[in-house]
């Protein structure tokens, strides 16, 4: 089994990258393909699991090179973060205990929250720590 692997491997390193959208379209819709067949219970040394794994490598190294999604800044976290929880401005004030116009602050980017208000954006927004320290 190894040696499918190789071959595989092979195969679609001689590409090295993705060079161009066509080849990216068309490794994308290899991949469709792949994953009806592939399941959780597929064991690794199957023939479509391999040529799954390889392909959305290169597929991954292409789309950080040409599709690179940014981390949103806190402001937009927050906001989304209200939107899903339905929470306005002065609820989520109560619930971080600050005033309305310090939330006002943190969602315009005028004001930083202290680290005790980022602990607390953590625990009840579950917004990531990376982003509140970015």
């Amino acid at each position: 089994m190894q040696n499918i692997r190789t071959q595989i491997v092979k195969i679609y390193r001689e590409m090295a990258e993705i060079n161009n959208k066509l080849q990216y379209e068309a490794l994308i819709q290899r991949i469709e393909v792949l994953l009806k067949l592939v399941s959780n219970e597929t064991p690794a040394t199957d023939r479509n699991y391999i040529e799954l794994d390889v392909i959305s490598n290169l597929v991954e190294e292409y789309e950080e090179k040409y599709y690179p999604v940014k981390m949103p800044t806190l402001p937009e976290v927050i906001r989304e973060e209200m939107t899903e929880r339905g929470l306005s401005q002065k609820e989520l004030a109560e619930l971080l205990g600050v005033s309305p116009p310090r939330i006002s602050e943190y969602m315009n980017g005028k004001s930083e929250p202290t680290l005790k208000v980022a602990r607390l954006l953590h625990r009840k927004l579950d917004i990531d720590p990376d982003i509140l320290l970015s």
